[in-house]
This record gives structure tokens, sequence and C-alpha cells, in this order.
């Protein structure tokens, strides 16, 4: 079972990533830009992805990833049930959301094994 604190590692352990605080929330951001967020008393969390990996982990783990209401969930922004959460598939949706928000310059050092 993931907990918050995990969910927080995952994003922490990333390049450049703080993380502050949004509408009362703990967001994770690289550079200015949120790509996760803790919310709902650390229950659950959530995920920017691409909208083919949150309409492949949406349809293929429904108890763990929901698309967000309306037009955030068509943009990728995708609620995690961290109860439900397995480490591997937690650390692969939080890489992608990273990657999507990440400068390119940083995501290619990294995928180049420099950071």
């Amino acid at each position: 079972m993931i907990k918050a604190r995990d969910f927080r590692r995952l994003a922490l352990d990333l390049p450049e990533v703080t993380e502050e605080e949004h509408h009362g929330h703990p967001d994770f951001r690289v550079g200015k830009k949120i790509f996760a967020t803790l919310g709902g008393g650390e229950e659950w969390g959530m995920v920017r992805l691409p909208t083919d990996l949150q309409e492949r982990l949406a349809s293929g783990h429904p108890e763990v990833f929901a698309p967000l209401a309306g037009a955030w969930g068509r943009q990728g922004y995708t609620r995690v049930q961290l109860s439900k959460a397995r480490i591997a598939l937690l650390r692969e949706a939080m890489q992608a959301a990273w990657r999507e928000r990440a400068p390119s310059r940083l995501v290619r050092q990294y995928d180049e094994g420099g950071l």
C-alpha cells in the first residue's frame, strides 16, 4: 500500500523537483510547473499525464487512476488512489508526469544518465 510519504519520495527523487503548496495541498514542481499534487488528507494524489498514458492507466487500473472531471481531466490531470496503487506503477506515472512538465534539456540529461 502506497502512503503519502512514498508519493512524495517518488516526486522528490526526480531532478530539480521542489515541494511547494497550491490551494492548501502539497505540490511538486519542476521549474515552476506543477506535475503532481497530494490531496484529500494525503490519501490521494494527482499527476499530469500525457492523455494516451492517462487513458491506458485509467482503463487498465480503474481502481487506482481516474481522469479528473471536465477540462482538467481532458488535459491529462489524473487522480491516483494511493491505497490501491503499486510502487512500480506509480513510479511510471510520476516519471511521465515529470517528463511532461520538465524542460527538454533536463529530460535529455536525465535520459542520457547525466543526472
